[in-house]
């Protein structure tokens, strides 16, 4: 499984390059991968197109038997394959395996969610003539997907795409094929027909610029930074490629002083470092009202401090390691930045002695911050959990609502009516009240500013892979 699937076939790169897939913890070689250019990926669209020919005939039931196929595979093998998305990326064992259930999850739902795509017969202004309209699959999909969910990232849009009808060329991220390797055999042992879907990684630019310029390439389903996602909106011009973009975010959390302070400092130390921060929905912002700040402070440090950090496959631990050394350069530049910036470490933000070895930085608090601070504007992507402070509803949303992402936002209160204002007044395409997951496999998953465009999951996730087609007979 360290080769390149096309057509059915577990292959080389044409010219025969490969990559070092390393090992996050340890920062040793987990194995030689085939790095895909330009020429496979035109493999992989000329095997996607053909099979889109007949793939596209099949009906929604058939297509759903092989989904639920792959559902029942993947929970068979939890154990097994989530050790390696371990290997891979270093998170706990326990959120590898719930990952991979979410990603069987994904197949069932959009197994059944295919029968579903109804269309609607429309009564028109004459007699003699009798309109509707059907909802038929676009092609030839590429979906290029992140590292820090392997599996969920490529399953929802996989899933999605193949239950509508559609083939695919799936671009995984380098750092974590593994996972997505185990997605496709999935599908493979399910009975997947030859050429659907096609696994390529490897040279990204060159990966994407063939899926932008070959006109059999209907969509790409994004999932990454916002100036990748930038680059492929000027890209798509060129053959009027469709997009599904979900990109970077920067969520506020207002929390006011009606609540239990310490069950939400409890839970906020949990929410905030899940996959270690690395996540595009992760609470980043703490606006705390002014009354509870510095008893919210010091309760949440002490849980953040509590924190286990360490080797994703051992007993207890809570916090892996960074994916790669420049995301963890990133995240010490952040804290340096916020240092100069008269920004206060309450704890963490060091390499434990423990683990002088791979990329682990201990979980960091840091106050006295402003919203011109480094750690207000970025995207952290990283164990840091700044804390500001707020006066008042009018004054959280403004600052909630100062930056140029619009993914996930999130507000804990007691208040039903200060809930209902905060919850339409941000400018979020999610706002969790009182949760910190506002977001499932039936429920649509979208950004709204420069946090991307379209959406994942849900009903909303199968229409994003299907063309609208009026049939309309006159002369009756």
């Amino acid at each position: 499984m360290n080769k390149l699937f096309i057509n059915a076939g577990w292959v080389d790169a044409r010219d025969g390059s490969t990559y070092d897939l390393v090992n996050p913890s340890t920062e040793e070689l987990i194995s030689k991968m085939a790095k895909a250019g330009l020429a496979d990926a035109v493999l992989a669209i000329d095997a996607a197109a053909e099979a889109f020919k007949t793939w596209r005939h099949t009906t929604p039931y058939t297509r759903a038997e092989i989904l639920k196929k792959a559902a029942a595979y993947l929970r068979e093998h939890l154990g097994t394959i989530a050790t390696d998305m371990v290997l891979e990326t270093g998170k706990p064992f326990a959120e590898a395996k719930g990952e991979f259930a979410v990603a069987a999850n994904l197949f069932e739902w959009y197994a059944e969610e295919g029968k579903r795509a109804y269309g609607k017969t429309i009564p028109t202004n004459r007699p003699d003539k009798r309109s509707s309209y059907i909802w038929q699959p676009m092609g030839v999909i590429g979906v290029i997907t992140a590292w820090n969910f392997p599996a969920y990232n490529p399953a929802r849009a996989w899933a999605a795409a193949l239950a509508a009808g559609n083939t695919v060329v799936a671009k995984p991220a380098e750092s974590t094929p593994l996972s997505a390797h185990h997605l496709l055999q999935a599908l493979v042992q399910s009975g997947l027909p030859k050429g659907v879907i096609n696994l390529v990684t490897g040279d990204a630019p060159a990966i994407g610029d063939a899926m932008l310029r070959d006109p059999r390439l209907k969509k790409i389903s994004f999932t990454g930074s916002t100036r990748v996602g930038k680059i492929l909106m000027d890209g798509a011009s060129l053959t009027q490629t469709r997009l599904s973009l979900e990109l970077g975010g920067n969520a506020p959390v207002l929390i006011f002083d009606d609540v239990d302070t310490d069950a939400i400092a409890k839970s906020a130390s949990v929410a905030r470092f899940r996959n270690n921060g690395q996540v595009c929905i992760a609470p980043q912002r703490f606006y705390v009202h002014k009354n509870i700040y510095s008893e919210f402070a010091a309760k949440l440090s002490k849980y953040v401090s509590q924190l286990k950090v360490g080797f994703g496959n051992e007993e207890g631990v809570q916090i892996g390691p960074l994916i790669t050394k420049k995301q963890r350069d990133n995240v010490f530049e952040l804290l340096e930045k916020s240092k100069k910036e008269n920004a206060r470490i309450l704890t963490g933000g060091y390499i434990p002695d423990q683990l002088p070895k791979g990329y682990f930085v201990q979980p960091a608090v840091v106050t006295n911050l402003d919203q011109e601070s480094s750690l207000a504007k970025q995207e952290i992507f990283g164990p840091i959990l700044p804390l500001f402070s707020f006066d008042n509803l009018d004054d959280g949303i403004e600052k909630a609502n100062n930056t140029e992402y619009g993914l996930a936002a999130y507000v804990f209160t007691n208040d039903l009516k200060t809930a209902i204002h905060a919850a339409e007044r941000l400018e979020f395409g999610m706002v969790g009240i009182n949760e910190w997951a506002p977001h499932g496999t039936e429920l649509p998953f979208g950004g709204w500013k420069q946090s991307g465009q379209g959406h994942e999951s849900g009903s909303e996730g199968l229409f994003e892979y299907l063309e609208k087609k009026l049939i309309s007979i006159g002369g009756l």
